[in-house]
């Protein structure tokens, strides 16, 4: 039998369901913790672009599924890296092969929106980093008429300044680089060995904005350094120690093979990441992991010059080609997480003092090459897996424990993504 209504009875009806569906989706709204941005370097589309899908976490569950219209093209070839403003309402996307940086604003329901596109000062870049108005890039190779992947030169890092628009949200309008004298872009070069061909690997800027550290592979010398800089209140940078590298050596000694995953990015030089924790306004580490060794090296930083000293007990044992590092930015949680690539795990450490102490290790999906923790809560840590299925790559989702800093592995993780998964990246709900 089939139950018949007049009408105000199924206008009743279809408001009380209305009720109950947008009850739902509040609901549903209100259990999303973080959304994460995960780039994709696999073509797609007719103009052959990358793309990022966009994830959400819930926060009961840890269960990261992505949003309704993810992903998104990427807009332009083989992304590599990104990075999101510090209001978390603009996320910057470095497409390798277009030597492009493109600029999305972030809806508050994690959708992404293009807006600009800016070449970037040198040939083929590799990495990002944000703080406050200030982007900052590596190149592989300077844009010099002699330098080319059969004749390669020093790479170097640019300077973006970055103009926050007066919207809601704001959109950034990212600055030509910042002039060095006659350039519009830092150099690596060792002043003892000026036509070495150093290839940079990884940047990181401290919380504070007041230092730069980048890694590079000297593929002249077959050693190893990280250079580092401070960072004027306009973005300029001033090379530390007279452009000479803060340490040298400290990673494996021979030659580094620069293709350990077949991918078409670089990522294979023996300094894979690196990664720095602040404490207090006095105290912060900087780390750096080695790749072919499986190590984690650490240094203190002096706050008053920048310079580099080896932490106690440092280097620390990892797992094997470490590819990927971050620190749980919550002062209150000190630990530190580390992705191997070939064997397919994520280490944890605790931090005291910056010297790290293993936890454990716990499998991710298949070469896990990028790594990142949510930034609401510091509950859940994610991994983008560059194997991942044959066709696609995948994510794999953690719950991480506040009191003891270990992992366990979110429901139903690892999920699928688009295939080459390259970077990740994350804001906090509502952040925007």
């Amino acid at each position: 039998m089939r139950m018949k209504f007049n009408k105000p009875g199924q206008l009743l009806l279809v408001s009380a369901a209305s009720l109950m569906v947008a009850s739902l989706i509040t609901a549903c709204a209100t259990l999303t913790v973080d959304f994460v941005f995960v780039t994709s370097s696999k073509a797609a589309g007719p103009n052959a672009y990358g793309e990022v899908d966009v994830f959400e976490i819930n926060s009961e569950s840890g269960v990261m599924r992505q949003i309704p219209t993810s992903p998104f093209p990427s807009g332009g070839r083989d992304p590599v890296a990104e990075a999101v403003s510090a209001d978390n309402t603009n996320l910057y996307v470095v497409n390798q092969d277009d030597n492009s940086i493109v600029q999305f604003i972030i809806g508050n329901d994690g959708k992404l929106y293009p807006q600009n596109t800016t070449n970037t000062a040198g040939v083929y870049p590799l990495a990002v980093a944000v703080n406050g108005t200030n982007l900052f890039v590596a190149d592989t190779y300077q844009p010099l008429p002699t330098c080319s992947t059969a004749a390669p030169c020093s790479g170097s890092i640019a300077v973006y300044p970055i103009t926050v628009g007066p919207n809601t949200p704001p959109s950034d309008s990212i600055g030509s680089p910042l002039a060095n004298g006659s350039l519009n872009y830092w150099p690596l070069s060792l002043p003892s060995s000026p036509n070495d061909v150093l290839e940079p690997t990884a940047i990181n800027v401290l919380a504070s904005g007041k230092y730069l550290y980048a890694t590079a592979y000297d593929a002249t010398a077959k050693a190893n350094y990280v250079f580092g800089f401070s960072v004027g209140s306009g973005g300029a940078l001033t090379p530390l120690n007279g452009g000479a590298p803060l340490t040298g050596g400290p990673f494996a000694v021979g030659t580094c093979a620069s293709a350990y995953f077949n991918a078409p990015f670089v990522l294979g030089t023996c300094p894979s990441a690196i990664a720095s924790a602040t404490t207090s306004s006095t105290t912060s580490y900087v780390y750096v992991t080695d790749q072919v060794n499986g190590q984690v090296y650490g240094y203190s930083v002096a706050s008053a010059t920048g310079l580099l000293t080896p932490l106690s007990g440092s280097p620390f044992r990892a797992g094997d080609q470490p590819s990927a590092i971050v620190v749980d930015p919550n002062p209150a949680y000190p630990y530190v997480y580390v992705a191997n690539a070939l064997d397919s795990t994520v280490t944890a450490y605790s931090m005291s003092n910056g010297s790290l102490t293993n936890l454990g290790t716990y499998a991710s999906g298949l070469q896990p090459i990028a790594i990142g923790i949510d930034p609401s809560t510091s509950h859940f840590l994610f991994t983008a897996n560059y194997l991942g299925e044959n066709v696609s790559g995948t994510v794999s989702g953690f719950e991480l424990s506040p009191t003891a800093g270990t992992l366990v592995n979110s429901q139903n993780s690892p999920y699928t993504s688009n295939a080459q998964p390259t970077a990740v990246v994350a804001i906090s709900h509502g952040s925007q």
